[in-house]
């Protein structure tokens, strides 16, 4: 791999940015879904994920789209989503952007 870990991140982060959560119509990025991303040495990489309520219905289809999005990333050879709910999501986790298009002070 050519690129640093900083930059295979950002490119990572950029594909879950692709992420829209179908109920809230924001990226996953950006409501602070994403709790960390690692790539190794192999293409392996995890996404460690939170979802805004524990029984979230979307749970499948937001993962897919994760698939999606970072299949198109070719030094990623194999993809995991692992679902955390610690700690739990707040809308103190959202991004600027995030709470000015929710209406959120």
């Amino acid at each position: 791999m050519s690129e640093t870990p900083e930059s295979m991140k950002e490119k990572i982060l950029e594909a879950l940015e692709t992420v829209i959560d179908p109920e809230l119509g924001i990226d996953i990025v950006n409501l602070g879904l994403i709790y960390g991303v690692e790539l190794n040495e192999e293409g392996h990489c995890q996404v460690n994920l939170t979802l805004t309520t524990m029984g979230c219905p979307l749970a499948d289809i937001i993962t897919d789209e994760i698939h999606r999005a970072l299949k198109e990333i070719e030094e990623i050879k194999t993809i995991d989503v692992k679902l955390v709910w610690y700690p739990a999501w707040s809308p103190e986790k959202m991004s600027r952007y995030a709470r000015i298009a929710l209406g959120i002070r």
